[in-house]
């Protein structure tokens, strides 16, 4: 049996990176609960607790996700790393767009643009790592239903 040796150093870096993008994205983009609670939401839109958690979990998938790509090396991993470091530039932009700037329906188009970036994330991840791959998806799983949200936020408000 095959074990496999982590990189501690590299792995805390790989987990801090997504970690670090969205807090500073949180940070930039201004009081989260005080927006969320004056906004009209659709129905199924979460109690603003939640996303605090979801996204600290999802950081930290992407995280080790990124950190498997990483490990394994070559071309694919740096094409899949370089389309991985894209979605956390356009993950950081949009509660800002959102949020800060209550530009609702502008963080629409870029929010489809993330999806894309992330469709081709798990994708190349995938092709990578397969582990990687599943541990990004529940990723774009969440930014379809945040799309949902920005899109009922839009036409509601």
């Amino acid at each position: 049996m095959k074990v496999a040796v982590v990189n501690l150093k590299r792995l805390l870096i790989a987990l801090a990176v997504p970690l670090a993008v969205g807090g500073l994205s949180a940070f930039a983009s201004g009081s989260f609960s005080e927006q969320y609670a004056v906004v009209n939401k659709p129905p199924l839109s979460p109690p603003g607790w939640i996303f605090p958690v979801v996204w600290t979990l999802l950081y930290l998938a992407m995280g080790y996700a990124s950190y498997l790509v990483m490990t394994v090396g070559g071309r694919d991993a740096k094409d899949a790393l370089t389309v991985y470091y894209v979605q956390l530039a356009l993950n950081f932009l949009w509660p800002i767009l959102f949020f800060r700037f209550r530009l609702y329906t502008f963080a629409i188009f870029e929010l489809i643009l993330l999806i894309a970036a992330v469709t081709v994330m798990v994708i190349r991840f995938s092709h990578v790592d397969e582990r990687a791959g599943y541990l990004t998806l529940p990723y774009l799983i969440w930014l379809c239903f945040a799309l949902y949200l920005n899109i009922g936020v839009a036409v509601l408000n």
